[in-house]
C-alpha cells in the first residue's frame, strides 16, 4: 500500500509510550491511596481493600482489560481506564507493606498520640517514607502497560484501526504473513519488545538502587 511502515512503527510506539505513561500513573496513584487507606485506616479498611485486592487478582487480567475496554466503547480512553483499573494490585500490596513497617515505628504512635489523623500522617510521613518503592513500581508498571494496550489492540478491543498503533500494525501484518511478508510483523514487534525490555531494566536498575541506598541509610 505504499506505507512507510519504519513511519508508522516509530509513530506506534510513541503511542503505545503514551498510553501506557498515562495508564502507568494513574494505577500507581491509585495503588498509593489504597496502600495508604489499608494501612492507616483501620482493620475494617485493611479488610475490605484486603479483599477487593483479592478479588481484581483473581481475575485474569487480559479478561478483564478487554471487559473494562469494550464497556466503554473502546478507544484511547476505554485503553487507559482498563489498564489503569487493573495493574494496581501488585503495588498496593507492596506499598501496604511498607507503610506498615512504618506504622510500627516510634513517632508514629506519638503522633497518634497527640491525636494526629490518619490522612495527615499518610501526607506528612507515609508518602515520603515510601517515596522510593512507588517509583521503582511506577516504572515497573510501564512495560506491563504497554504490552497490554499493544495485546487488546492486536485483539480488536483496543485501539481503533486508524490509530498508528502496535498492536495495529501487527494486527494488519497478521493478513500479509501468508505471502511471505513477514517483515511486516517481526520489526515492528522487535521494535516493542526493546521498548519494554528497556523500561523493565531501568525499573530493575532503579529497584536495586534503592536497596542499596536503604542498607547504606
Amino acid at each position: 500500500m505504499g506505507r512507510d511502515m519504519l513511519a508508522r512503527t516509530l509513530s506506534g510506539l510513541s503511542t503505545s509510550v503514551l498510553v501506557g505513561l498515562l495508564s502507568a500513573g494513574v494505577s500507581a496513584v491509585i495503588a498509593l491511596a489504597l496502600a495508604s487507606a489499608a494501612a492507616l485506616g483501620g482493620p475494617r479498611i485493611d479488610a475490605c481493600i484486603s479483599w477487593v485486592i483479592d478479588l481484581v487478582m483473581g481475575i485474569p487480567h487480559l479478561v478483564l482489560l478487554i471487559l473494562i475496554s469494550y464497556a466503554l466503547g473502546r478507544g484511547a480512553l476505554g485503553v487507559c481506564v482498563g489498564v489503569a483499573v487493573t495493574h494496581w494490585p501488585s503495588l498496593t500490596r507492596v506499598l501496604r507493606a511498607e507503610i506498615l513497617q512504618l506504622r510500627e515505628q516510634p513517632f508514629i504512635a506519638c503522633s497518634r498520640a497527640f491525636g494526629i489523623s490518619g490522612a495527615r500522617l499518610a501526607l506528612a510521613h507515609a508518602v515520603r517514607y515510601i517515596l522510593p518503592q512507588f517509583l521503582v513500581g511506577l516504572v515497573l508498571l510501564f512495560p506491563h502497560a504497554i504490552l497490554h494496550e499493544a495485546s487488546i489492540t492486536f485483539l480488536g478491543f483496543g485501539l481503533p484501526p486508524e490509530f498508528p498503533a502496535i498492536g495495529v500494525i501487527l494486527s494488519e501484518a497478521m493478513t500479509y504473513l501468508t505471502v511471505g511478508c513477514w517483515w511486516l510483523a517481526v520489526f515492528p514487534g522487535v521494535a516493542l519488545l526493546l521498548v519494554v525490555m528497556m523500561f523493565d531494566r531501568m525499573g530493575a536498575a532503579l529497584r536495586r538502587l534503592c536497596s542499596i541506598e536503604g542498607v547504606q541509610s
